[in-house]
């Protein structure tokens, strides 16, 4: 998994925290920060082709998954609770991915944005090219 600090969502998944600007106590709190929560996104990322993270009552996440849907292709989704509950464990993904909404789209462990990114990518066809690619070429294939 690429662990690039880019900010470049075509850069795969990564830890946007870049520990050598940090404190060491504030590295060690910011990298166990509901830990368990991104261990189990980047699990999901790791061994699914299509993970969508979202949240109850986000009309884009609904919307993200509808296209999904609508295109035929197959995902993963996991909820992070809703605008009134767990925006700590929100905010520990955003955290890891430098993403900033919901929901995040990763196709092959890349993370491929949100909602106006990944409509665009089944749009123009790259979101169904990087699930072709084989495993270690998909990102090179992403508009």
């Amino acid at each position: 998994m690429n662990t690039s600090a880019t900010g470049n969502p075509s850069s795969g998944t990564r830890n946007i925290l870049d520990p050598r600007k940090l404190a060491p106590a504030v590295a060690r709190e910011a990298a166990e920060f509901h830990r368990d929560v991104v261990r189990a996104v980047e699990q999901a990322v790791e061994t699914q082709p299509v993970v969508v993270v979202g949240m109850a009552q986000n009309v884009f996440v609904k919307k993200t998954r509808s296209a999904l849907e609508a295109a035929g292709i197959q995902f993963t989704y996991l909820e992070y609770g809703s605008y009134f509950s767990k925006w700590k464990q929100r905010l520990a993904i955003k955290l890891w991915t430098g993403w900033p909404t919901f929901p995040q789209v990763f196709v092959r462990g890349v993370l491929i944005g949100g909602h106006a990114l990944t409509t665009a990518a089944i749009a123009d066809g790259s979101l169904q090219r990087m699930l072709a690619a084989p495993a270690q070429d998909a990102q090179s294939v992403q508009a």
